[in-house]
């Protein structure tokens, strides 16, 4: 029995397993190489998939979303995180060199334009790359809406959604003195680049625990404890590029730049009660993005993985197959 029975699992609306058909490792420069796969058709429609985080790396579940007959799936780890190489390192790693190492994936790969596709972080980074290369962007498929200002890290850690959740809030902060508490993420920044291996694992678990015990509607407060490695590359890449904004030019900046794809088509996916990417920033962009479409899912958090989120991203993607065989 199901333990919510008012929705089915959200593996039972993905697509069966799937292996990647190429693996490999791409030199991108700066010291960095990054982790590269594809898997579906060879000859099928493009799809780059961007992982969220920034840090977190993709995922087997994360091929599932696509029909293998129909596309041609690219995942890539962002600099410092997954199967990407160095580890949880900072150095020569931006949202510029992570834009950068799209088109060279691209390029590697012969694809002239594809689908971006991403969520939260993913979600940025897809509008990002969208305004900066919008002649290479067929369509995008957003989820969990991030749009990297200032405004949005301060509802997240800055007690605004700690209103909602008090006792979890409450053990986040618990790790910080109380002198140290007014920013959140410097505070956290100071301890996840001691250089003490320890203490950066530490509060990496803490500062990755803090996110993903607000990432189901679901959920009952905790966290659970990432394994070490992962919440430290994890938490130190989120800190690192949240302290710097994010690398952008200013505040808003890509609110300030939807008509840069006022031409490229979209669907928006977003949880009505996702509590880390309120949903005002997918109401915001689709505002201002005349092409595109927003699918607000009732009962529904985060986490790619609800079951309702699962099942619009799905449906989405084959209405675009459904779409684009017809031409």
């Amino acid at each position: 029995m199901d333990k919510y029975p008012d929705q089915k699992r959200a593996v039972q609306y993905l697509y069966p397993p799937v292996d990647p058909f190429d693996q490999r490792m791409m030199d991108v420069g700066d010291g960095h190489k990054i982790y590269v796969e594809q898997c579906g058709n060879p000859s099928g429609i493009p799809v780059v998939v961007l992982h969220g985080g920034p840090g977190g790396g993709c995922s087997p579940a994360m091929r599932r979303y696509f029909d293998p007959a129909v596309f041609r799936v690219v995942l890539f780890d962002q600099r410092g995180c997954g199967r990407s190489r160095p580890h949880a390192v900072i150095e020569n790693n931006t949202t510029w060199h992570l834009v950068r190492d799209i088109e060279m994936i691209r390029e590697a790969l012969g694809i002239d334009a594809w689908i971006a596709f991403g969520g939260s972080w993913g979600a940025t980074l897809a509008l990002i790359y969208a305004q900066t290369h919008p002649d290479r962007v067929r369509e995008l498929v957003l989820r969990g809406v991030f749009t990297m200002t200032k405004a949005e890290i301060d509802w997240f850690y800055g007690g605004g959604a700690g209103k909602f959740w008090p006792e979890v809030w409450a053990r986040f902060v618990g790790l910080i003195p109380e002198d140290e508490r007014d920013d959140l993420v410097a505070a956290y920044h100071k301890r996840l680049f001691s250089g003490d291996r320890l203490e950066e694992t530490k509060y990496g678990r803490a500062w990755a625990s803090w996110e993903n015990a607000l990432a189901s509607i679901h959920s009952n407060g905790m966290g659970g404890e990432a394994p070490g490695e992962y919440a430290r590359a994890f938490s130190r890449l989120e800190n690192h590029y949240f302290i710097n904004g994010g690398f952008l030019e200013f505040d808003g900046q890509i609110l300030a730049n939807m008509d840069r794809i006022a031409d490229i088509p979209g669907t928006v996916v977003q949880g009505r009660y996702d509590m880390i990417c309120p949903p005002d920033s997918a109401y915001a962009i689709v505002q201002r993005w005349p092409r595109s479409t927003l699918k607000m899912v009732r009962n529904a958090g985060h986490a790619l993985s609800e079951p309702g989120i699962s099942s619009e991203l799905v449906r989405t993607m084959d209405r675009i197959a459904m779409t684009e065989q017809r031409r």
